[in-house]
């Protein structure tokens, strides 16, 4: 292979490499929007979550017991709220 092959070879392989990299997808094309109840689905799995790693770090002794108390009943609060909504959606 000559020289001039071999740079003709490597410029096209260059060019691939970044097409392939720089591309644009139609992926926002095919999701689909988010409604107001998956929002809140995926919220309610955020503070389940919360709720228990707070309980988990209870344990483990890095809450006092009062600030562990308050910050369960705001959780707690906000999920009862949360799920109040996310059960009217559904009916709805």
């Amino acid at each position: 292979m000559t020289d001039t092959q071999g740079m003709i070879a490597g410029l096209f392989l260059l060019f691939a490499l970044l097409v392939y990299t720089f591309w644009p997808e139609n992926v926002f094309a095919s999701q689909r929007e988010k409604t107001r109840l998956d929002f809140l689905e995926e919220r309610k799995e955020q503070l389940y979550e919360n709720l228990r790693d707070l309980n988990f770090e209870y344990r483990a002794g890095k809450y006092p017991e009062e600030d562990f108390q308050v910050q369960r009943a705001q959780l707690e609060k906000e999920a009862a709220q949360l799920l109040a909504e996310i059960d009217h959606l559904q009916q709805a």
